[in-house]
């Protein structure tokens, strides 16, 4: 099927985004199924590329490539994924990775998540869901792994007309698993743990604490299953003390602690960070350094403001607790908020703290999360770290 873009669509597609909306459509030529692969062309006939449809998302087409002569097939994907493979090595990404970033290694709604020799993938499109077997294919001709496997229980799916679901796609195996990151070592839950079971995309940012956590106590809200605490005591803090609201992410943080021998100086409690940080400003506690890396506070547009009004607090509460000349390490992973906004934040914080904020550090995600100038959805994390005068 021939599908032709409406005459007065922004240059947003021909600039390079993979994505075409539903209103930007104009003609179509022949007739697909959901999820089968169609030719887009501009208004007056000029090619576009060839990607995948589904009436029923928002998002009409998501393009898998812009050359004509490519055919979408196994060894399409096979190509794909060893080219994404290449690319990681070539930036020093091997051992653990993101090696598949959707749109950002040109297979969207695409996630493949290379935890040493095993693999979660996330096929979030009914056209990209269609391709799993190729995807697995190759994922065991290029890596001679069988253990693989499925974390497609994400509401996403349910706008694309497909089920919710997890479980193993070669032979079953064990999911707990432990990775190495800079030298420490981590508790791996693939299958229960929060999207694919690590966040891979702050392993360099955790290494950016190294020299301002040194003799420190070490407070760090929203700490999941307690890697950024792990950091902080191998370089070199005082104490550490780790708040999650999660009982299951504080059990694993406390493993973590033994598993690397930190025991003596991490902690862990189950509490909303939230209340409890407010009463904690109140009693007049005070950090060396304040951690927060809260999870996304929104997901649609909708929610906004409620999402900037849950940094701003979170963000002005961490400061407080922080000690005159200490330091504050944030972050944000919520797509909406770019990072000029989040940045922002932090100042409006700042302002009805009352302190004043020197920048020492301000990142993005690891490289492996590569990002595209033409995709903006592609850059999605905020990692700041400031001094707190």
């Amino acid at each position: 099927m021939k599908c032709f873009l409406r005459k007065k669509i922004g240059d947003r597609v021909a600039n390079g985004h993979p994505w075409i909306f539903g209103n930007e459509l104009g003609d179509v030529d022949g007739t697909a199924q959901p999820g089968d692969i169609v030719e887009v062309y501009t208004y007056n006939g000029s090619f576009v590329g060839k990607g995948y449809i589904n009436p029923a998302s928002q998002i009409r087409i998501r393009l898998l490539t812009r050359q004509k002569d490519d055919v979408i097939d196994e060894a399409f994907f096979l190509r794909r994924i060893r080219e994404a493979w290449e690319y990681r090595q070539s930036i020093g990404y091997v051992e653990n990775c993101r090696l598949i970033f959707g749109e950002a290694d040109q297979l969207p709604a695409l996630i493949i998540d290379k935890f040493n020799d095993h693999f979660v993938i996330q096929t979030l499109a009914l056209g990209m869901d269609r391709w799993k077997g190729a995807i697995v294919a190759a994922l065991r001709q290029i890596f001679n792994t069988t253990r693989i496997y499925e974390r497609n229980d994400v509401p996403v799916r349910t706008l694309e007309g497909l089920p919710q679901q997890k479980g193993f796609l070669c032979e079953p195996f064990d999911t707990n698993i432990i990775l190495k990151e800079n030298g420490l070592k981590f508790h791996v839950d693939i299958e229960n743990g929060q999207k694919t079971g690590y966040f891979l995309d702050q392993q360099d940012n955790r290494r950016a604490i190294q020299h301002i956590v040194k003799d420190a106590d070490v407070l760090e809200a929203f700490c999941y299953t307690g890697t950024f605490s792990m950091h902080a005591a191998h370089y070199g803090a005082k104490s550490v003390l780790g708040l999650d609201i999660s009982e299951n992410a504080v059990s694993t943080a406390r493993r973590n602690a033994e598993l690397n021998g930190f025991t003596d100086r991490c902690s862990f409690e189950a509490v909303n960070a939230f209340d409890v940080l407010k009463q904690w400003v109140k009693d007049g506690k005070r950090y060396d350094v304040v951690m927060l890396d809260p999870p996304a506070f929104t997901k649609s547009r909708e929610n906004i403001q409620k999402a900037i009004t849950g940094y701003k607090e979170i963000n002005l509460r961490g400061m407080k607790l922080v000690k005159p000349g200490g330091f504050l390490v944030t972050a944000s992973c919520t797509n909406l908020v770019p990072p000029e906004m989040f940045l922002e934040i932090i100042g409006m914080a700042a302002k009805d703290a009352r302190r004043e904020l020197r920048q020492v550090t301000w990142q993005t995600q690891a490289s492996d999360h590569p990002i595209l100038w033409n995709v903006p959805s592609t850059q999605y994390l905020k990692f700041l770290i400031v001094q707190v005068l």
